[in-house]
């Protein structure tokens, strides 16, 4: 298979085979991507940095594979990574100004772990500025550092949720998988509308050292693919310890037990109707639906309760990990970073301001009472409510549409969304994976599967079934490329 077929596939597995086979180079493949980048990211600007001595460490790795010694899983495999997800090579900057300089030359230790299991980190992605949490009124896949990134299906659209650049760089065929970050829809947005497979595990399943925080409660690193075992590989690579990919079968649908959630619908009529066309297949390929199940909060505080977790942790969070620099970085807080934007705000605010980072400011610690009874509260709501439903209806998962498809980016007015569906596994720290389930007026849109702490395994298990029985490919046709 030709290298540009391949590419176009986004297969990880026949990628990864070709590379074992000597079908192709690891450095033909590299510089494969960085051509792509090259020729099509000045319209999409997903790419905020590439590795410097990529193309040497490609070289080494073909080396490797003519000496005969055993290659670990992920050998010669190409991922882009998330501006605040530290790498050894490259700044971390989060988008922002104040951290064009932030050279930690230290690896995350997820970093570190697809070094381990023979990975090429090709570059940095961009984000939505300090990850979406800088201002109510932004624009997502806007940063200060990499401007405004575009959707690959359509450049006038949004990449949606700060993982901007890792959905539109695997859409756009940069690299076979990208890492992103979420705290509430930051990976799941992103895949939705860009038209991929985006996991986000259970919250603490991968380590988040070394990664600028929102909130310890909520945060975590997931991976974006095309497929479902490319983004189950990935994850397992992360994890360091987890196998996620290798029992996958396509032909135990049939008794699944899925939840439709009802309440996560209504927001597009269209986007129903293609859901309501998913669940027909899924019926005939034998799962169970039980339908008109409801998340809806049970007492009016919880948006301000969700908010609220946010804005305290984020105070706490950020001052802590910027004082573990090391470098001069180390004495900047969230006070002084507001101070930067100030001064620097034909820059950093000609489009939006920062009332999140002002908010933020101005809570107390981690041990007021206003804290500990909206954390409290909130993860109470949120955890029992999909518990309730699992066991109630002895349930393997809940499904709903992720949300519905991108809108036009406006960096004046701000992101124009009109539901989506990760609040309440967020919030509950519980796995979500969104996988394409169709188009609407050629734009992607993804159907979510969520179950409790820990059960990431049983829903990449099922996503992979779904996947099967829909047997998609998509790819914006811009920018395909041959093949």
């Amino acid at each position: 298979m030709q290298i540009e077929q391949l590419i176009n596939n986004g297969n990880v597995v026949e990628i990864q085979q070709a590379i074992r086979t000597g079908e192709i180079s690891v450095e033909d493949l590299v510089q494969a991507y960085l051509g792509r980048i090259e020729q099509f990211d000045d319209r999409i600007n997903a790419v905020i940095s590439i590795t410097p001595g990529v193309l040497d460490e490609s070289r080494v790795k073909d080396a490797q594979i003519q000496s005969g010694e055993e290659l670990p899983f992920l050998f010669g495999l190409p991922v882009l990574v998330k501006d605040n997800i530290e790498t050894k090579d490259l700044p971390t900057t989060a988008g922002s100004l104040a951290l064009v300089q932030n050279s930690t030359y230290r690896d995350a230790p997820i970093i570190a772990n697809l070094r381990a299991e023979g990975a090429i980190i090709l570059g940095k992605t961009n984000l939505s500025e300090w990850a979406n949490f800088r201002s109510k009124r932004s624009s997502s896949g806007w940063s200060a550092v990499g401007g405004q990134t575009r959707n690959p299906y359509d450049v006038n659209r949004s990449p949606c949720g700060s993982s901007s650049g890792s959905g539109a760089s695997v859409a756009a065929r940069f690299a076979p998988f990208s890492i992103g970050t979420e705290t509430d829809g930051s990976v799941v947005c992103p895949a939705n509308v860009n038209g991929l497979v985006g996991i986000k595990p259970t919250v603490g399943l991968l380590p988040q050292d070394h990664i600028i925080p929102i909130s310890h409660s909520q945060d975590t690193a997931g991976p974006m693919a095309v497929n479902v075992e490319s983004a189950a590989m990935l994850l397992s690579a992360l994890a360091g310890d987890k196998n996620f990919h290798q029992d996958l079968a396509v032909s135990a649908l049939a008794g699944k037990r899925l939840g439709v959630v009802s309440s996560a619908t209504g927001y597009h009529e269209e986007v129903d109707e293609v859901f309501a066309e998913v669940l027909k297949k899924l019926e005939q390929a034998g799962a169970v639906l039980i339908e008109d199940l409801t998340l809806e909060p049970h007492y009016k505080e919880f948006s301000r309760d969700a908010l609220d977790i946010l804005l305290y942790e984020f105070k706490h969070d950020l001052n802590r990990y910027l004082a573990g620099l090391p470098n001069e970085l180390a004495s900047l807080t969230l006070d002084q970073l507001i101070a930067f934007n100030s001064d620097q705000a034909s820059a950093e605010m000609a489009f939006f301001p920062q009332d999140l980072f002002e908010r933020s400011q101005e809570t107390g610690g981690l041990k007021t009472d206003r804290y500990k009874e909206a954390i409290s509260r909130a993860q109470a709501e949120t955890k029992q409510s999909i518990d309730a439903l699992l066991i109630d209806y002895n349930l393997d998962a809940l499904i709903a549409p992720s949300g519905g498809v991108a809108w036009s980016i406006d960096q004046i007015n701000g992101d124009r969304s009109l539901g989506g569906f990760s609040t309440y596994p967020a919030v509950s720290g519980y796995p979500h994976l969104t996988l394409p389930m169709g188009t609407l007026h050629g734009l992607p849109v993804g159907m979510s599967l969520v179950a409790a702490k820990n059960q990431d395994a049983q829903i990449i298990a099922i996503a992979y079934q779904v996947e099967n029985v829909l047997d998609l490919n998509l790819h914006p046709e811009d920018f395909a490329g041959p093949g």
